[in-house]
């Protein structure tokens, strides 16, 4: 048997988590001394509600490795193949707490796979990965072919603000100086793991053409795959990633999740994103 193992910042929705078959290691939210685990006693409402009111800045944290020991003596004791997908190694600590427990628990049938990106487009690996199980693949199989689709993999939002990216230390310096500009509304994308801008516009309308520039850029979506949009907070961001997805490029209406605590601490309220993978180019 195969099992697959997340973290919450992939922001799986409950009926996810159980239609995937998957299971998820929680990161932290803290609002002061308030600790809170993403996903399991902070809800998505709930959290905008506390960080729009919240003076100071949530700080998230990794999961102990003694969270993804759990997980992986569960798959030895059992015999289990474990495919283990997390967010990109250079935005948290938490890929190398499942390092250290893998190298604890010693167990030449875990998988740890670093996918680079965060949240939805996380989530697609995620995705792809069950389905790859539900096809009979083998776990060494489904690892290398999500190595490969990762180079394809992107997601891009606009954000109605840098600040919490750059306050949260995601963004440097330079990079939310250039995007904050007097009416710019900055695009922010992931590339080899980094959150970076994108591209800049004036307007959100023009944001949303940048990223559909962006998607043209990219290849174009893989109609073999889901596509998949997300908001922080409010969901009317998500409307014209809707329309253009299904009117310009008629693809099946992409996958609509909220993105959730942790994600949101440092994208802050008001993102929305989309996330997909292009066509592979011919070499």
């Amino acid at each position: 048997m195969i099992r697959i193992l997340t973290d919450s910042t992939v922001d799986l929705l409950p009926e996810d988590v159980s239609a995937l078959g998957v299971r998820v290691v929680p990161l932290a939210v803290h609002f002061g001394d308030e600790h809170y685990e993403d996903g399991v006693d902070l809800g998505h409402e709930q959290f905008y509600e506390m960080l729009e009111q919240s003076h100071k800045l949530p700080t998230t944290s990794q999961p102990s490795p003694e969270r993804f020991i759990t997980e992986f003596e569960r798959a030895r004791d059992d015999g289990d193949d474990l495919i283990c997908i997390l967010l990109s190694s250079t935005l948290s600590g938490t890929f190398q707490s499942a390092q250290i427990a893998a190298e604890e628990v010693g167990y030449d049938r875990i998988f740890l796979v670093d996918s680079r990106t965060v949240s939805l487009a996380a989530q697609l690996l995620v995705r792809r990965a069950a389905a790859r199980v539900a096809e009979g693949w083998s776990a060494e199989d489904i690892v290398d072919d999500l190595v490969s689709a990762r180079e394809h993999l992107h997601i891009f939002a606009i954000v109605d603000t840098l600040k919490y990216l750059h306050k949260g230390g995601r963004l440097p310096t330079a990079a939310a100086i250039a995007g904050g500009l007097l009416g710019i509304k900055p695009v922010i994308g992931v590339q080899n793991g980094k959150v970076g801008l994108a591209d800049k516009a004036r307007g959100l309308p023009g944001a949303y053409v940048a990223i559909f520039k962006q998607i043209q850029k990219a290849g174009g979506v893989d109609e073999t795959w889901p596509v998949m949009v997300g908001y922080t907070g409010k969901r009317h961001g998500v409307e014209p990633f809707m329309r253009y997805a299904t009117q310009n490029l008629g693809l099946n209406e992409p996958l609509v999740r909220p993105i959730g605590a942790v994600v949101g601490t440092h994208a802050g309220p008001g993102a929305a994103g989309i996330a997909f993978f292009s066509c592979p180019q011919d070499v």
